[in-house]
């Protein structure tokens, strides 16, 4: 993982510089207005001119970045801090000051809206929440690192506004030299572009290994999304364990997996396909269900972690790899695949590609030759003890490496495999064709003979066992039709760049799943807003002097102005901690439980601070409380509601209009910045800091009905997987509303 958490420290360079200008300008505004007189109107101007830059950059950055990439698009915003940095640093009026700010937005508004979506497509599934928590990290840091220079600076006798919004320039440079010689394309982008071998190579070098088959099989299966996806249940294990089922042989079916000769044999659970409920706890979430206005994507997808608990993951990969190492068609005989796969390994060897190293030559399938419709319905062999002995000689888990057999796994415990149906023809021929499965084992494994889990070592399955498996059925991405006729022989039959977009699919806003991913999206970026953290970064310096913290520091002979800056940069400070926290729990505990978990102490923070400014206490004491009550609003905000909406906006919307998807969450992000920002300055004038707080704290009570009704868990799910329950709980939601 090393690669991928190296990229992702790089990419959030540029939110470490929106975090140094955020508190940069609260800061120097102090000193601006001085210089120019300007009135709350036009002061509240020159620090919303970024916000407005950003909200315009918005507008398109998302379309362009799905045209164009994901770091081209940095790369630019790296420019622009810069030049935006050398603008302010010689800014000789609020008209030239005002025009750097626009531009500095610019840079903050490409940055703020694609590093989550760049660190979420190229971050292993498990790690995903924790990487996409270094933005709200290094922002903070970004903060901290600033309000020191400006202390330092306040104490001179003369402090220069110009140079504390210049050093801008000097740090954008190290986001530059990153951005062009360090970061690689998104590895999703690139497949959605048919740019196979930049991707693979990008994905060997983010997760350190030469075989990416697997995860690259996922990647282009991604591209698919809106199909008529179905959730079913399997019972897959040794077809003498299926018998003793009493499966019948039309019952059985088998999986095949991206990896060579791989396959499960498994047999459908009949009567409960295609319901929320057969993915449903049956302790649990069956509960939530009976809520008044609860979204069933919500219980879907907390009925997914309910019955794969921690740890649980990586025991699913496990018993998947082996079963499927134990169940291999590599026992059949082989006849074409052999050539076939020769074939695959002479085209590796040429990079992919025949007759030079364009994507747009390669003709060879994605994953491996699997068994054709005609051997489908070959039962494989029983394993022998000596199979079993052989591969847990070759096994990695016996090795103590942790990794699991094979790249079956797709991140999270989930499988990617595909299954070859038929049906009976108007003509009375059989039709067919693949369809995509992602699977995850449910619940405990069961056996006749024993508990898989009780075997030494826990990770070979006995003979007579089998797996209960939950799954999703869709049609892949790229399976031909025309090719029927042809003996298809796997399901990734068209290269990616005969499909790819050239550019956004704005048709696809329209899907159901996208629909209402957009509406969750939006929905949190709202609310987060509106709740006032950013109106409140932005003015730190100023309420906290209005709280009387000066008392606070009377003693240390410091101006109004630094004691404000120095508690400013105290707060920052503690955020730090508070957000490391936050990044070890956010994919063990989850985003939703923690958003639950700290809203509620917000609400009571901002409460306690209405009552300290409208009770009469000491002054002393009302600074007291004030300051601990805004600390504590940061420290906690920037532990779950400040990087999850963003967070979430990264991982719910499908490769193609990702980008797209997240600029319009963004937009509303920024639109709302911008309304809370500008007011803040008249807000303060006319209904003074209680009244502020006590409209922040309403819109918090707001955010938490809104996250425990209509906000998903994510935690550890592949992105694919993520679009594809999206997609099963909008069709859920239509059918509801149609009976």
């Amino acid at each position: 993982m090393k690669g991928a958490v190296l990229v992702a420290i790089a990419a959030t360079i540029g939110n470490f510089l929106q975090g140094w200008d955020n508190a940069t300008i609260a800061g120097a505004i102090v000193y601006i207005t001085d210089e120019f007189a300007l009135g709350s109107s036009v002061e509240g101007l020159v620090v919303a001119m970024s916000l407005i830059g950003a909200t315009v950059i918005t507008t398109c950055s998302g379309a362009v970045s799905d045209w164009i990439g994901r770091r081209p698009m940095l790369i630019a915003s790296s420019v622009l801090y810069f030049v935006s940095g050398l603008v302010m640093l010689w800014s000789p009026n609020v008209y030239v000051l005002c025009i750097a700010r626009l531009l500095d937005g610019f840079g903050i508004g490409l940055a703020v809206t694609l590093v989550p979506v760049y660190i979420s497509e190229t971050a292993p599934s498990d790690i995903r929440g924790s990487l996409n928590t270094l933005p709200q990290f290094l922002g903070s840091g970004g903060m901290f690192l600033s309000y020191c220079m400006v202390f330092g600076m306040s104490l001179l006798a003369s402090p220069s506004w110009r140079v504390m919004l210049g050093v801008l320039s000097v740090l954008s440079l190290i986001y530059f030299v990153l951005t062009v010689f360090y970061l690689p394309e998104s590895p999703r982008w690139l497949v959605s572009k048919g740019r196979m071998l930049e991707a693979k190579k990008v994905l060997q070098m983010l997760r350190g290994t030469e075989d990416v088959s697997g995860e690259m099989a996922l990647l282009v299966e991604g591209l698919g999304f809106g199909g008529d996806t179905t959730i079913e249940e399997y019972i897959i294990g040794a077809a003498d364990d299926l018998d003793g089922q009493e499966a019948a042989d039309k019952d059985r079916i088998r999986l095949y997996g991206p990896e060579e000769g791989l396959s499960w044999v498994a047999k459908p659970v009949t009567g409960r396909q295609g319901s929320i409920v057969s993915l449903v706890s049956r302790q649990g979430s069956m509960a939530t269900q009976n809520v008044p206005l609860m979204d069933p994507l919500v219980t879907l997808f907390g009925s997914v972690h309910e019955n794969f608990p921690e740890a649980g993951s990586t025991r699913g990969s496990m018993l998947f790899s082996n079963f499927g190492s134990m169940f291999s068609t590599a026992d059949h005989p082989r006849g074409k695949t052999e050539q076939w796969d020769e074939e695959s390994l002479h085209r590796e060897g040429e990079d992919y590609a025949s007759g030079g190293d364009s994507d747009d030559n390669l003709h060879s399938p994605l994953i491996s030759r699997q068994t054709t419709s005609m051997e489908k319905d070959m039962v494989p062999p029983p394993p022998s003890h000596g199979s079993v002995l052989s591969m847990r000689r070759n096994s990695s888990l016996m090795q103590g490496t942790g990794e699991t057999v094979g790249s079956t796994g797709i991140g999270g415990g989930w499988q990617l495999a595909w299954k070859w149906s038929e049906r009976q023809g108007e003509d009375g021929k059989k039709e067919g064709g693949f369809q995509r499965v992602y699977l995850h084992q449910e619940g405990v494994p069961g056996s006749r003979r024993g508990s898989i889990l009780s075997l030494p070592g826990g990770d070979v399955p006995a003979e007579g066992e089998f797996i209960q498996a939950a799954a999703l059925v869709s049609q892949p991405a790229l399976y031909s039709k025309s090719l029927i006729d042809k003996h298809p022989v796997g399901p990734a039959m068209v290269h990616p760049s005969a499909t790819a977009s050239k550019g956004p699919i704005w048709a696809a806003l329209l899907e159901p799943g996208v629909k209402h991913a957009l509406f969750v999206g939006i929905g949190i970026q709202f609310l987060q807003q509106f709740s006032g953290i950013n109106g409140v970064l932005y003015y730190t310096p100023q309420i906290l002097e209005d709280a009387g913290v000066s008392v606070l520091l009377s003693d240390l002979g410091l101006s109004t102005t630094s004691a404000s800056f120095l508690i400013s940069g105290f707060t920052t400070l503690l955020m730090l901690p508070c957000i490391a926290i936050a990044m070890k729990l956010m994919d063990i505990a989850g985003r939703r439980t923690l958003l639950l978990s700290t809203l509620p102490v917000l609400i009571v923070s901002l409460i306690l601070l209405v009552i300290a400014n409208l009770v009469s206490l000491s002054s002393v004491l009302e600074a007291a409380i004030s300051t601990t009550c805004v600390v504590v609003y940061f420290c906690v905000f920037v532990m779950a509601y400040g990087p999850i909406p963003n967070i979430l906006c990264s991982e719910i919307f499908p490769t193609r209009v990702r980008g797209l998807c997240i600029a319009i969450c963004a937009l509303a992000y920024w639109i709302s910045d911008i309304i809370v920002t500008y007011s803040l300055p008249v807000l303060l004038d006319s209904i003074g800091l209680a009244g502020i707080f006590g409209l922040y704290a309403i819109v918090c009570v707001i955010s938490l009905v809104f996250i425990y009704l209509k906000v998903p868990e994510t935690k550890g799910m592949p992105l694919e997987v993520i679009i594809e329950f999206f997609s099963v709980g909008a069709r859920q939601i239509a059918a509801a509303k149609n009976e």
